[in-house]
């Protein structure tokens, strides 16, 4: 069964991987700041904290005909490929050195030794569910999103699903960002595992199963609605302690990628016409290579001595560009069934 492509969920892919990168780079943390804080930076990591909900909904509402007809068939043929990236990009990034400059003054091993110390200070349960780099999270998150929603299937108890989302998300929450109002603790980041993602990748499988979607303009009503409400709740636990850009998850960001994506879904052919839906399907491969890339780019920058502003404006389409053309030859080589999906 093949899933007819839908050029502006494909589109949406592409804004939100730019998202992402938006998220890592975290530029103009010293060039723009507001009573000597860097608020422009601290405002476009929140801005840009739809990305990774929308791609949980994606999954969901992508997979959902396959996980529906069977369960544990699909679980086993779509996390195996996502297991195997996990694994061999957490290799990767494990021996790939970050600080170019202690390399060339103290040598490879220093560097590495020195990262995996920091790494092995770390809690074991944490580090299996991230993996070599911190955003690998998002492999293993998807994949226990869908062992729990595979499993309901199976028990035939997907009248509980909804409900076991909504408490894991709610626990993450309180366990999370709200914290310290709470007083919850969890082993690690509850943004790791299935706590966040479960209720996102199953808003995006309910959303398929039922068919169910929205007019553009209460899309958009939704969508600001969810937005709103997250950068209220950022600002707010600001008096708790929380750092405004700390948050990766709120009440409010599934709702705002849930508005995001009803939105695209209301306009199907919006983008068509264009070269960046075509790019969607590298869209994976960007997301795991451009980590290293932020940080060569970063060295880069800084050994040719480029102004900072450059830099600054720069940084976020050349990762962008360069992590596309990485993956784009990577396509044509053997390696591509190691490491791209």
């Amino acid at each position: 069964m093949k899933t007819k492509r839908i050029s502006s969920l494909e589109l949406g892919r592409i804004i939100s991987i730019i998202g992402v990168i938006t998220i890592h780079t975290g530029v103009f943390h010293n060039l723009i700041l507001i009573d000597g804080q860097p608020w422009i930076t601290r405002l476009l990591n929140q801005a840009s904290r739809f990305a990774v909900p929308f791609f949980f909904i994606l999954s969901g509402y992508f997979i959902q005909p396959k996980l529906a007809a069977q369960p544990f068939k699909t679980l086993t043929d779509y996390s195996k490929p996502l297991l195997k990236l996990w694994l061999i990009w957490s290799a990767i990034y494990l021996v790939i050195p970050r600080n170019i400059g202690q390399v060339l003054y103290r040598g490879y091993l220093i560097e590495r030794i020195n990262y995996w110390q920091r790494l092995a200070r770390q809690p074991l349960i944490k580090l299996l569910f991230q993996g070599g780099e911190v955003h690998l999270w998002f492999l293993l998150a998807l994949i226990c999103a869908l062992v729990i929603i595979s499993f309901t299937i199976r028990l035939n108890a997907c009248n509980l699903i909804v409900l076991i989302a909504i408490a894991l998300y709610i626990y993450g929450l309180m366990a999370g960002s709200y914290q310290p109002i709470f007083g919850l603790e969890a082993p690690f980041n509850t943004r790791l595992g299935p706590f966040f993602s479960t209720l996102l990748v199953v808003l995006g499988y309910e959303f398929r199963r039922k068919n169910f979607a929205l007019p553009l303009k209460t899309a958009l009503i939704v969508m600001t609605f969810g937005t709103v409400l997250h950068f209220t709740e950022a600002f707010y636990l600001i008096q708790w302690g929380m750092k405004f850009e700390g948050h990766d998850f709120l009440l409010g960001t599934p709702i705002w990628a849930m508005g995001m994506f009803f939105t695209l879904l209301a306009v199907p052919q919006f983008g068509a016409n264009t070269r960046l839906v075509e790019l969607s399907k590298y869209t994976l491969g960007i997301y795991l290579c451009h980590y290293i890339i932020i940080i060569y780019l970063r060295y880069l920058y800084g050994f040719l001595k480029i102004n900072a502003w450059f830099q600054d404006l720069t940084l976020i389409p050349m990762t962008f560009l360069v992590s596309l053309i990485f993956i784009k030859v990577l396509s044509k080589t053997p390696l591509r069934n190691l490491l791209t999906r």
